[in-house]
């Protein structure tokens, strides 16, 4: 993974500097003209930009972020004029033209690791910002190292920092269960979150990003409102809510600068129709 995540921060180089040669000119006349860059377009309306993160903590691992980092990134978010939301937030202002701050932005992490609480939350407190986690109903309070406890994410849900909603009851990917499998896995993880936290979960993070129009529809029908998958991209009107796209944050040779490139240029390309036609 860590390999993989290299070669992505390489051409991801190579692609920015591509833009900067040709087309960032014409889109700081744009800006001239009172547009701003990365907020808004006519067709597509507000853009927002939702990060997902796995584990805050020290690790070799790509996925492993460690927590001075991830306070970095932080505190650049706060310092920056960015704005977090919550995905019921995010759902209102597409759907019944509910109020968005400037500079928007979605945190999210995967899974439900104990390092969430440990080490995430206490940064997110610091700097004011808010983030969702969707959690592994089955490897909560169980003999698994390293996962949250039901008290934990009780407390941090009661916070108003953190909304704890779906990523299925045991992780399974979805594309390759049955329709009873899929069925038992968004709706047991959903009641489960539901009766211990006294809260109505409304959003699913699809297992590795997998799905297809069959499970989104499954989803809706289990009562999720959206579901989030893997993909560079920006939220905007043109997203269908069952395929939120969401910007994987990795460890690379160099996180921050990565950080950087993903939070400033997947709006610029989403602005160039790169990710969705």
């Amino acid at each position: 993974m860590r390999h993989i995540a290299e070669q992505m921060a390489a051409r991801w180089k190579w692609a920015l500097l591509l833009v900067a040669l040709l087309v960032l000119p014409c889109l700081f006349l744009r800006q001239g003209s009172g547009q701003a860059a990365g907020t808004a377009d006519s067709v597509g309306g507000p853009k927002v930009i939702v990060l997902n993160y796995h584990k805050i903590e020290n690790g070799a691992n790509s996925l492993f972020i460690p927590p001075s980092e991830f306070e970095r990134q932080m505190a650049f978010l706060a310092q920056n004029g960015y704005h977090t939301i919550t995905p019921h937030e995010l759902y209102m202002a597409f759907t019944d033209d509910g109020p968005l701050p400037t500079n928007p932005v979605l945190i999210t992490f995967d899974d439900g690791y104990a390092d969430n609480y440990t080490n995430a939350y206490p940064i997110l407190k610091k700097y004011g910002l808010k983030a969702t986690i969707f959690v592994i109903t089955s490897l909560l309070d169980k003999s698994y190292p390293g996962y949250l406890t039901w008290g934990q994410a009780a407390e941090m849900e009661a916070s108003g920092v953190i909304a704890i909603e779906s990523h299925t009851v045991t992780h399974g990917s979805l594309t390759d269960l049955t329709d009873e499998q899929i069925r038992s896995e968004l709706t047991g993880s959903k009641h489960e979150i539901e009766q211990r936290l006294g809260k109505e979960v409304e959003f699913l993070a699809y297992p590795t990003g997998a799905y297809n129009l069959h499970i989104a529809r499954l989803a809706k029908e289990a009562g999720y409102k959206g579901a989030f998958t893997i993909r560079n991209g920006n939220m905007d009107r043109a997203t269908n809510f069952y395929a939120i796209e969401r910007v994987p944050i990795f460890q690379t040779a160099d996180t921050f600068s990565s950080f950087l490139e993903r939070l400033k240029f997947v709006p610029l390309f989403e602005r160039l129709g790169w990710h969705k036609n």
